[in-house]
């Protein structure tokens, strides 16, 4: 059977302060009056049913992910005591999805992307699964169309043909230069690395055996307990103990047997104000407006957001992302918003962890 499992767990800080620690992106209502996980949620359910669909997340969100998504049963929302990032993810997602149905196909996702058209991504999703029933020892990634030199995103390389629409991986790439990024694109052999996957549950769970055994030996402990052990000490023990590491540097650069799949979708990674921003019209001067009640007079190219309707004016000034909440207020260059993370960190060593 065919499994979906969408990571959200991820705390959003560059989105600050409308993303907050206990209420992060992944529940933020910025796109068609839903959040970001319903999004994701959405993408999935022509091809996955509810059961057969898992959210791995914080613990501290689970109640949060219920009732965003209120169709998935309960069992399903995995609750992790820590982030010990996407490796220590996967595998446990995969752990648990074995225990109950050990021939499972499994697809990983994350909650903040925005994907379209819907339907050539569930085209590429419905031959990434085919290409991980065909080949049942072989990971498959997505792979994404790139439509300019993003230096912000990992690259892949496609090799050489398995199949209609599977190539064999001929490499994982980290973020290029602006000269390296330009050359993947010119020369057609490279695609965004998305973070999507798919695998048999077996495949998945023989590489993370392989490649960091210390961690699969404490994932499927757990995963075999769950019952017992969810929600308690024990588990948050054995999670401070995993090794933290991401799934691509921790298995798919290291595996033998990758395939590629091909997705032709305009794909966008909701990780900071100008990419949302990217996905509204603008006015004839430039600026956005997302929730807020917003009015600019002679400037241009501004951010504004609020959730609340609350009226954010602005006056003479130009370049500015401006994001109000009922207790922090947001406003800087446009040019600066890589800086907001750092930002945050000191929010939180002057305030504690009163507007994290």
């Amino acid at each position: 059977m065919r499994h979906a499992v969408i990571m959200a767990g991820g705390a959003g800080t560059r989105l600050w302060p409308l993303s907050r620690r206990n209420r992060p992106k992944q529940f933020m209502r910025l796109f068609e009056g839903a959040s970001l996980l319903q999004l994701a949620r959405r993408r999935l359910q022509r091809c996955f049913d509810p059961a057969q669909t898992w959210v791995i997340t914080s613990a501290a969100y689970v109640d949060l992910v219920a009732a965003e998504l209120p169709d998935l049963p309960r069992e399903n929302l995995i609750g992790e005591p820590m982030g010990r990032d996407t490796a220590n993810a996967v595998g446990l997602a995969a752990a648990l999805i074995a225990e109950r149905d050990p021939d499972a196909t499994m697809a990983v996702f994350t909650a903040d992307h925005i994907l379209t058209p819907q339907d050539a991504f569930e085209s590429a999703l419905r031959s990434g699964l085919a290409a991980a029933e065909a080949h049942p020892n072989s990971l498959v990634t997505f792979g994404v169309t790139p439509t300019a030199p993003h230096t912000g995103y990992g690259y892949v390389r496609m090799g050489p043909g398995v199949s209609p629409g599977v190539r064999r991986c001929a490499g994982f790439r980290e973020k290029p230069t602006l000269e390296v990024a330009q050359q993947y694109l010119a020369g057609g052999e490279y695609l965004w690395n998305s973070g999507m996957f798919a695998w048999r549950v077996g495949a998945i769970l023989a590489e993370l055996g392989a490649h960091l055994p210390e961690n699969f030996a404490t994932l499927r402990d757990l995963a075999r307990r769950w019952s017992a052990v969810n929600g308690t000490e024990e588990l948050t023990a054995a999670f401070g103990g995993l090794r933290k590491i991401s799934i691509d540097f921790g298995v798919m650069e290291r595996a033998a047997d990758v395939l590629i799949v091909e997705m032709s979708c305009r794909w966008l990674d909701v990780g900071s104000w100008g990419a949302i921003a990217s996905q509204h019209a603008p006015d004839g001067a430039g600026n956005v407006c997302i929730g807020a009640v917003g009015l600019s007079i002679n400037g241009g190219n501004n951010i504004v957001v609020s959730e609340t309707g609350h009226l954010v004016a602005t006056l003479g000034v130009s370049g500015l992302i401006v994001v109000q909440t009922p207790d922090a207020t947001l406003i800087c260059r446009r040019e600066d918003e890589q800086l907001i993370r750092d930002l945050t960190t000191q929010v939180g060593e002057r305030f504690g962890g009163r507007f994290e």
